[in-house]
């Protein structure tokens, strides 16, 4: 899962290759994570989820009550990081990547927030509404493919009332015929000898020298995981963490 989700922030990250060639923009995604700075221990969070109840009252097991799970076990279920990309370009810019398992919702997507300009004229507008204070580019994976932009806006009408609204290209009431899934994707592309998306082998050596140390670190001080409840948004630590950095993580925004 790391390095699927390293995959694709290499790909958002990278220079502009020298042509589509599949070797030219797998060049590019190398020098973007030979780039990255070694992950620290206070960057991550890790969690597991534990037994909990879904809106319609059905209960769910924890990770641990699963009879092929030692109840001691230490496998974390959820990971969130912050890593920093040490090249001209993204100097200083935090991405903050987090996965897990049992979370209220299925989704990958890229989150891109802009910083607030100094001297904003509408800043005693936004109050303590976080969603209105921040414009954010939205690049959705899956499900349901979609880009769009969330800006502030006023209101129509007398008085200065802001709100929040969406430019949205959802992809299947743009492009009304049929958009193959991820894995038809991946087949087809294989069938068809393209290499674009698909993993180098300095590219898998970049990735794991990235997390290698920090896993071998967890394991050797034996760091116990979050616990948070099984479909909930994962542990509190997450967001303390986002916060640190002074951006937020996108299921909080009410676009769900």
């Amino acid at each position: 899962m790391q390095n699927h989700l390293l995959q694709i922030l290499a790909l958002f990250a990278m220079e502009t290759p020298v042509s589509l060639d599949a070797e030219d923009i797998r060049n590019e995604k190398v020098k973007v994570l030979r780039s990255m700075r070694p992950l620290r221990l206070e960057d991550v969070v890790i969690g597991q989820y534990k037994g909990g109840q879904s809106k319609g009252g059905k209960s769910y097991l924890g990770y641990t009550e699963d009879p092929t799970v030692p109840n001691n076990s230490l496998t974390p279920t959820f990971a969130a990081a912050a890593l920093f990309i040490d090249n001209a370009r993204w100097d200083g810019v935090p991405f903050l990547m987090k996965a897990g398992k049992a979370l209220n919702t299925r989704r990958a997507e890229i989150r891109v927030q802009f910083r607030h300009v100094p001297g904003n004229l509408y800043k005693k507008y936004f109050g303590l509404d976080m969603d209105k204070a921040t414009n954010e580019l939205v690049l959705r994976v899956q499900p349901d493919e979609a880009i769009y932009l969330k800006i502030n806006s006023k209101i129509p009408g007398l008085g200065m009332k802001l709100d929040q609204s969406d430019l949205n290209l959802f992809y299947r009431m743009r492009y009304l015929k049929e958009i193959p899934d991820a894995y038809e994707r991946l087949l087809l592309d294989a069938i068809q000898g393209e290499r674009r998306l698909f993993i180098r082998s300095d590219e898998l050596d970049a990735a794991w020298s990235i997390f290698t140390p920090l896993l071998k670190e967890l394991e050797t001080k034996k760091i116990a995981p979050e616990l948070y409840p099984y479909g909930s948004r994962g542990p509190v630590g997450a967001y303390y963490l986002a916060a640190k950095y002074n951006v937020r993580w996108g299921d909080i925004a009410g676009d769900e």
